[in-house]
């Protein structure tokens, strides 16, 4: 699955390395000890026809340099055993807006296993619910089928289409604008908001002591 964000002027604004975690993978920061991983992803990607058609690129969009563009790179692992599966670029336009997007690949041979999903979830959770974003939008290409029915399936709705002079793949000449405002996203998946809503441990229901039945006497 490959997502890209849509073209737009971008800020220095970064967001501090999230200790985030999902149900299957968790987002940290990408480190020297992924660089060969990333590369893989993109190789493999590059002998695949459909790679053409997704526009991210793992090791392109984390290499020297791409720090000054003000987006923000994470590694994306799995909870169990800490493989290292994908990688997630957030770019955030300015605050006043209360808008940002992403970018997110999954390497070839980890795909179909809910990753892509799990890693979306735990970012729009932070942004709408931590930080107080409203809007999130994404540009997928036409002929990425499993991207625009996975964002679909989150809850994003296309809002248009804009042509693509830079993609010459048969027919595919433009890129679908999704996306989804914190309201949708929290009327969508109730269960993500409550548990950011109420960050506390939460108690089993006899959490209160017992006394005995003498407890008067």
């Amino acid at each position: 699955m490959m997502t890209h964000p849509p073209h737009s002027a971008l800020t220095t604004c970064r967001v501090p390395v999230p200790g985030w975690a999902g149900r299957k993978v968790r987002l940290r920061e990408i480190d020297s000890a992924d660089h060969r991983t990333l590369i893989g992803f993109d190789r493999a990607s590059a002998r695949e026809r459909s790679a053409q058609v997704g526009g991210y690129r793992h090791w392109a969009a984390h290499r020297a340099g791409a720090a000054a563009s003000g987006d923000s790179h994470f590694a994306i692992e799995t909870l169990r055993g800490g493989m290292l599966v994908g990688s997630l670029c957030l770019s955030q336009d300015d605050t006043e807006s209360d808008r940002f997007s992403y970018g997110i690949g999954i390497g070839a041979q980890h795909r179909r296993c809910g990753y892509a999903s799990d890693a979306i979830m735990v970012l729009l959770s932070f942004m709408f619910f931590e930080r107080s974003f409203r809007r999130c939008q994404v540009s997928i290409y036409g002929g990425n089928v499993g991207s625009l029915s996975l964002h679909g399936a989150l809850g994003f709705r296309e809002e248009g289409r804009l042509r693509d002079t830079e993609l010459s793949l048969g027919d595919i000449r433009y890129l679908v604008l999704m996306g989804i405002t914190a309201p949708e996203f929290a009327a969508r998946h109730r269960d993500v908001m409550l548990a950011h809503a109420d960050p506390s441990p939460r108690r089993g229901r006899h959490w209160r002591p017992r006394r005995g039945r003498h407890r008067h006497g």
